[in-house]
């Protein structure tokens, strides 16, 4: 079967590289009972590139299930993907089958891997490695042929140097990677998309599809769209209904698109992939903020020893004691500098400043003299991510009076995962 034929049978619109890469990897795939892992951002159609791997395999005549591991509460996950037996746990009153079991011979596809518990991961690293499963509560080992087809929106690599992901289990689901690009990367296509969209909500609202001018296409292509096709959908849609012409300009499309915010942090190296090391947006504040730190920490000790050490200035001779003092009161690690411009000033004066500016800032002051210095250095506080993470849970719980579901959305995160991670931390609500 010929790519477009495939294409034309599971509605996919685009001629990009990217996707046309993609599409064969796929189907060359197909015809394996290899396990494969898809990755890509959210929205861009994971789940269709499992239908096309099933329907193509020799499995097609088999059952094909869909499951989302982020929308399953951790206290049932195992039960759901390989079965309970009766009074395995409250509520367990009869025995049921998992999904390992029912999709005997078929395929099973696992949407947001990444937020599997990693007690359930060493489950399912046992079922593809031996095809062996344990219902809950049963000591019997059972026998399963199901083929898995993983997706997700993180990176897994990642998230194994942090323990959150079994490396094991990774390398084992990424037997044939596919990733599936951003709508972004394949802006070749947007306008292809976009008119398959306008023409489906016309026929479904009985209405003439709408026609962009010129700058409201260069308006739709240069849109970053971060929620992929099913954003491009949502805009198609809203066009569809509530443009007041046929012929759609470049101030209304304005109107529909989101405004774009713009990124006003200092960019990082390397850190041009928003999915790739610093993904998440907490861990990219951490980063900088530690990086902040460690290099202003670094130019507080030079500028020390110069004032100390006259002799090691060399070629920055040009820059007196007088301008470094002037240039960074007052910002050296949120640690105020005391300007002590007059020599002569008598110690009481000195002793006073340096009690004013523990009682303003919590903290003392590293003081600079011409003849006498004297550096006072507070202690380090705690760099690890988890301590700041578990730090940052107990303060919106605080906020929010324990309410779970408000946390979690002050965190961004889900309620699932604030439920996790108050076990991971052992945090007393």
């Amino acid at each position: 079967m010929d790519l477009q034929s495939i294409k034309n049978r599971f509605g996919i619109i685009g001629n990009s590289p990217a996707l046309n890469h993609a599409l064969n990897t796929a189907v060359q795939v197909a015809a394996t009972d290899l396990t494969v892992l898809i990755v890509g951002e959210s929205g861009v159609g994971k789940e269709v590139f499992s239908q096309i791997i099933h329907a193509l395999s020799s499995r097609k005549h088999n059952p094909f299930i869909a499951v989302n591991c982020g929308a399953i509460p951790e206290g049932t996950i195992d039960s759901e993907l390989f079965g309970h037996e009766k009074g395995a746990f409250t509520g367990a009153v009869d025995s049921r089958k998992g999904y390992f079991e029912t999709v005997n011979g078929g395929t099973l596809f696992m949407d947001e891997i990444g937020e599997m518990p990693l007690g359930t991961q060493a489950r399912l690293l046992r079922v593809l490695e031996t095809g062996e499963f344990i219902r809950v509560g049963s000591s019997k080992v059972q026998k399963t042929d199901v083929r898995v087809i993983a997706a997700t929106n993180r990176e897994l690599l990642e998230f194994t140097q942090k323990g959150k992901f079994r490396e094991d289990l990774y390398y084992r689901l990424s037997t044939v990677p596919i990733r599936v690009s951003s709508l972004r990367d394949r802006q070749e296509d947007i306008l292809l998309l976009f008119r398959k969209f306008v023409v489906d909500f016309a026929e479904r609202y009985k209405t003439s599809p709408v026609q962009l001018d010129e700058e409201a296409k260069q308006l739709l292509i240069q849109y970053p769209w971060p929620g992929n096709i099913r954003e491009l959908k949502n805009i198609a849609e809203q066009i569809s209904v509530l443009s007041p012409t046929n012929l759609v300009s470049g101030k209304e499309m304005r109107i529909f698109l989101p405004e774009k915010k713009e990124n006003r942090m200092p960019m990082l190296a390397g850190a041009g992939n928003t999915t790739g090391e610093f993904a998440n947006e907490r861990e990219i504040l951490y980063k900088l903020f530690f990086d902040m730190k460690k290099d202003v920490t670094e130019l507080k000790k030079m500028f020390v020893e110069i004032l100390q050490n006259p002799s090691l200035a060399g070629a920055a001779a040009s820059f007196t004691k007088e301008s470094i003092l002037n240039d960074y009161a007052g910002t050296i690690n949120d640690t105020p500098v005391l300007n002590t411009n007059n020599i002569n000033n008598n110690t009481n004066t000195g002793h006073n400043n340096l009690l004013a500016a523990q009682n303003n800032t919590g903290s003392l002051p590293v003081i600079l003299h011409n003849e006498d210095i004297q550096l006072h250095e507070e202690v380090e506080e705690s760099l690890n991510i988890m301590d700041k993470e578990k730090e940052l849970i107990i303060k919106a719980l605080k906020k929010h009076r324990g309410k779970r579901k408000d946390a979690s959305l002050d965190l961004g995160i889900s309620e699932r995962t604030l439920y996790r991670k108050l076990k991971e931390y052992d945090i007393d609500e």
